[in-house]
């Protein structure tokens, strides 16, 4: 009896290792937990039996979790990220690996099936600009740290819109123009001193300065068709864009060069009214009269000490001409394509060709992605993804397109891999009744709105 009694206490731990590993909780990352649920949903791992939704459910990598008509759940993963799982959803944490007080190895990889969801992404999406995607049949999602919804829509969605008697609003691009060909680090700041990475399809806002690495470039794309190229170690603000492509000589284009280097081709609002558009340094203010020109600001120009005699403003212009006015002085100089100007802390020094060497390319010499602010029709009850952008950047990408999505606008992938934003936002994205992952008291909202009762800017 002592001998298969001895066997058995020998294997009990294998035993028991065996049945951790085969229940998936040994191998899989702790994601996070569920911080509310209505109605009836769950959450599976691999190999076990359905766990129901409710508060203060530990969820895993690797979880499939599924709600219920009229069901839905607010989950909080491990890096801060909030998502309200929508009803009549099915999700997949596919990987989720995350530690804090480091970017390497962090990564979130989630497959909706169907359903949505609205999310408040958290550390891993802002610590790379490619380690948090979201994977449907139709487009895969990249989540560059913000705040957006996504929806894979069949006829439910344009049923939902068709019992709205509200109009939408127009999906207008808010951004003053987007990145493209970044190539290092990139970040924008805004007013309030906040800093964002900027990668390719990012968008710029007035009043932020647009800041480049060492071996850092990158161009800047408006929606008047201005192309700006920066250098390694440029700082660049945008002071003030204004533009209604029915009528750009209302526009206004103000821009300032506090540091670095330049170059810039004028689009549409230089065209239509040369005296709506400007280039500002702390030396010199520069006019346009349809314009390609380039910019070097360094010593006293960028608020330094000077560094030998090479250091001041440099403007030579390519294209067009352009008026140079000193500051404190009131005489304007104009140079004409093939001119420039150097000043210095010891006067201005007329070039004439061969240019500046500049080591970027002029902006006039890049091909710029297609679909960066452009609007076309798109039903509200068209099949494939739609994706809302309340606050930072989404890029859209299928097997044929890239779409890239700032704040407030909305997107649309279809099953043939084609992207659009659409021109008004679709009803059921802009009245929708599903709670905010923020919200804080959901349940009441969540009563409200099945009584009919919604807050005021639903989708925003």
């Amino acid at each position: 009896m002592s001998a298969p009694h001895f066997k058995i206490k020998q294997l009990a731990p294998a035993v028991v290792a065996a049945c951790l590993l085969l229940g998936g909780g040994a191998a899989a990352q702790s994601a996070g937990e569920v911080e509310f649920s209505r109605g009836v949903g769950f959450a599976q791992s691999p190999g076990q039996v359905p766990r129901v939704l409710g508060k203060g459910l530990p969820l895993r990598e690797g979880d499939r979790l599924t709600t219920a008509e009229g069901a839905s759940a607010i989950i909080r993963l491990a890096d801060g990220t909030r998502m309200t799982v929508r009803p009549n959803s099915e999700l997949v944490l596919r990987q989720y690996q995350f530690k804090e007080n480091t970017t390497e190895g962090n990564s979130m990889l989630m497959d909706l099936l169907r359903g949505g969801l609205r999310a408040i992404t958290g550390g891993i999406s802002k610590s790379s600009p490619n380690a948090a995607r979201i994977q449907t049949n139709t487009a895969t999602i990249g989540i560059r740290g913000t705040d957006f919804d996504v929806r894979v829509c069949g006829q439910e969605c344009g049923a939902e819109s068709a019992q709205v008697q509200e109009r939408g609003r127009p999906n207008q691009v808010q951004a003053s123009a987007r990145m493209a060909g970044v190539r290092g680090d990139v970040n924008a700041v805004d007013g309030a001193g906040a800093r964002r990475r900027l990668v390719d399809g990012g968008s710029v806002y007035p009043g932020e300065v647009i800041e480049t690495g060492a071996n850092t470039r990158a161009v800047v794309a408006f929606r008047d068709d201005t192309r700006v190229t920066l250098g390694a170690s440029t700082r660049f603000r945008v002071d003030n864009f204004v533009f209604d492509e029915k009528n750009p000589g209302e526009g206004r284009f103000l821009a300032s060069v506090l540091r670095g280097t330049m170059r810039a081709l004028t689009g549409l609002i230089g065209k239509a009214n040369t005296r709506n558009v400007g280039f500002a340094t702390a030396t010199a203010t520069v006019g346009i009269r349809g314009t390609g020109l380039d910019i070097v600001c360094t010593g006293a120009c960028a608020g330094e000490p000077p560094v030998g005699n090479e250091s001041g403003l440099t403007l030579f212009t390519w294209l067009g001409s352009i008026v140079v006015s000193q500051q404190g002085q009131t005489a304007l100089q104009v140079l004409q394509a093939g001119q420039g100007l150097f000043i210095s802390a010891t006067g201005m020094t007329p070039i004439s060709a061969p240019p500046p060497q500049i080591d970027i390319q002029r902006p006039d010499q890049i091909t710029l992605p297609a679909n960066l602010f452009t609007t076309q029709s798109v039903p509200d009850n068209a099949e494939g993804v739609f994706v809302f952008v309340r606050d930072g950047h989404i890029e859209v990408t299928t097997s044929r397109e890239v779409l890239q999505l700032g704040r407030n606008e909305t997107g649309f992938a279809n099953p043939n891999g084609l992207t659009a934003r659409p021109l008004e936002i679709p009803k059921h994205i802009e009245f929708d009744r599903v709670v905010l992952p923020n919200t804080r008291n959901p349940a009441l909202v969540s009563v409200l709105s099945d009584a009919g009762i919604r807050q005021s800017n639903v989708c925003r």
